[in-house]
């Protein structure tokens, strides 16, 4: 199968040089390909924009639009599929909650920092894990998604 072509604009609110374009740009690749295989959207390509913010901006961003006045480490905004069969999507990484998360858990930055875009990508491609049967789908690709770029399964906490 041919992967779907991707059109992905990096933004960053803050700098983070362990986070560079074509990393991010890697990382969603890989899912959007593995989400066109699993089959729950019916797309041919897709346009995403993956912005890096800081403590202020994810904070605001997660108070205006989800109504929780705090940054979180991911926020994503799913737009659906066109009737060109386009999936479009926004993805918000909150740099400073995704370097402490990556300490408190005891994992690099880039691996955290690829599960957070992965995560994310997936959300704009409509996954979500609200019911414990769509979670289950969700996380399995997550996994088998880094899985193949060498990164273990986030869901299993650390020894």
């Amino acid at each position: 199968m041919n992967s779907p072509g991707l059109a992905l604009a990096v933004q960053y609110g803050v700098a983070e040089p362990r986070l560079p374009r074509w990393r991010l740009r890697r990382w969603a690749q890989y899912a959007l390909s593995a989400a066109a295989a699993d089959g729950l959207a019916d797309f041919s390509a897709a346009e995403l924009s993956l912005r890096l913010v800081g403590q202020a901006e994810g904070r605001r961003l997660n108070r205006e639009f989800r109504g929780r006045d705090y940054a979180t480490n991911v926020l994503t905004f799913e737009y659906g599929v066109d009737p060109a069969g386009v999936a479009r999507g926004d993805i918000i990484v909150c740099v400073p909650v995704l370097v402490r998360e990556a300490r408190e858990q005891r994992k690099t930055l880039q691996h955290h920092a690829a599960h957070l875009t992965v995560h994310g990508v997936l959300h704009a491609l409509g996954y979500d894990h609200l019911r414990a049967r769509d979670a289950r789908r969700m996380e399995t690709l997550e996994t088998a998604v880094l899985a193949r770029m060498g990164i273990a399964d986030p869901y299993i906490e650390p020894a």
